[in-house]
């Protein structure tokens, strides 16, 4: 499917009509099925706001595990002073989930581009339902979003921005793994460090607590959605004696062998940042789609094994896999399905289904290893792909070289040596 205007009548129809119905929901005309998620905005994001319009970061709060720029976030729906708290929050959601769309329907256009990621980003945010616009993922997608696509002729603002939603949420630090080496590279990265402890410097000496988060974000433990969490769910049905409890800010489970397993999630985690080293240390050829693409896998794989996988990380990996789809270089296309289902599945077990995975029957094991299995079948898929593209040498003996004319002045390679 090849990006032009013909497409965008289309997937502009879809996304207003999906983006009404969400709308709708979350704030409340028309009752969805299942929990009701909105609460986070009204209740914890609005105590949050008050607490730090008070000039002090949550830092007695243990729910508040988020790196100091958040707080912009929580802040934001003060821009709409003529709305409700909650409902500011909301129209601020759809507002950065139109931006994300505007940059790629941009994107999609001209040579070596593709409508497929407007696509994925159309179909893929709906399908997580209320969640997507009750938690500020959503803005912190978008940053990431911009970011890559800048990042393809601008590495100096692929770097600020990718350091801006690093102290957001932490995972778009993960955005610099695949910039080309050499001077795409050093760009980034120096203009990511410094932004980043310019920002650090200036949240610290704004108010205190604003590396609470750190302590609270470290004491986590096996939340009942995440990978690890399937041998408890399991283990359930054999008599395992723990129990499920509001932990940190989420359902975890608690009792024998949980610090074993939190452990093991952990590893798997170091794991994959030492495959993440291997290939950044190993790759040779880097495309055009490779910062997308590496960006991607790296999300992937560190929410895969991570304690805590959150419905609204979905939204994390539905940006990233539009990304790389606008691009045609891209081999992302079956893992970026693979995301997409496992959405789908993760609104049937939040919030539609969650009494089932909280209590552990057979519709809750079901959706969990279902979407569970996605993901991890995903991240196998696209580490496969990414490996392949850019560390095996083509045939005929092509070397980095080989990927030179299609890379962007600002991202060609120096050497294969010539950086990290």
């Amino acid at each position: 499917m090849t990006g032009s205007s013909g497409t965008r009548p289309a997937a502009f129809a879809v996304w207003a009509l999906t983006r009404a119905v969400l709308l709708l929901w979350v704030t409340k005309v028309v009752t969805p099925p299942g929990l009701d998620v909105t609460s986070d905005v009204s209740v914890i994001y609005h105590g949050w706001s008050e607490v730090l319009r008070s000039g002090t970061y949550p830092e007695s709060d243990v729910t508040w595990q988020y790196p100091p720029v958040a707080a912009l976030a929580i802040l934001s729906p003060a821009l709409l002073p003529f709305l409700d708290y909650a409902t500011a929050f909301f129209v601020l959601a759809f507002l950065c989930d139109a931006l994300v769309l505007g940059l790629l329907l941009r994107a999609s256009d001209g040579p070596g581009r593709r409508a497929a990621g407007v696509w994925v980003w159309v179909a893929g945010v709906p399908l997580l339902g209320t969640t997507a616009y009750a938690r500020y993922d959503v803005m912190v997608t978008a940053v990431a979003v911009a970011a890559l696509l800048a990042g393809l002729r601008h590495p100096r603002i692929l770097g600020a921005l990718a350091a801006f939603g690093a102290l957001l949420k932490v995972w778009p630090a993960l955005l610099l793994a695949g910039t080309a080496r050499g001077r795409a590279t050093r760009l980034a990265w120096g203009t990511a460090a410094a932004v980043a402890a310019g920002l650090l410097l200036v949240c610290v000496a704004a108010a205190p607590g604003a590396l609470a988060f750190l302590g609270f974000q470290r004491d986590r433990g096996t939340e009942v959605e995440s990978l690890g969490a399937l041998v408890f769910h399991v283990w359930r049905q054999f008599g395992w004696e723990g129990r499920v409890e509001l932990h940190y800010g989420s359902l975890e489970f608690l009792g024998p062998h949980v610090p074993l397993v939190s452990t093991l999630a952990l590893g798997l985690s170091v794991a994959a940042f030492g495959w993440l080293l291997v290939w950044r240390l190993r790759a040779r050829t880097f495309g055009v789609s490779t910062p997308a693409d590496a960006a991607f896998t790296a999300v992937l794989l560190f929410t895969t094994t991570s304690r805590v996988i959150s419905p609204q990380y979905m939204l994390w990996l539905v940006g990233l896999a539009a990304v790389c789809l606008v691009l045609r270089e891209s081999r992302m296309m079956w893992p970026a399905v693979l995301v997409v289902a496992a959405t789908g599945v993760t609104q049937l077990e939040f919030p539609i289904g969650f009494v089932h995975v909280v209590t552990s029957d057979a519709q809750g094991l079901t959706l969990m290893f279902l979407r569970n299995g996605l993901l991890v079948a995903a991240s196998v898929l696209a580490a496969v792909r990414l490996w392949r593209d850019t560390v095996r040498v083509p045939s005929g003996g092509a070397t980095a070289k080989a990927a030179e004319p299609a890379l962007s002045p600002a991202g060609r390679a120096d050497t294969p040596a010539s950086a990290p």
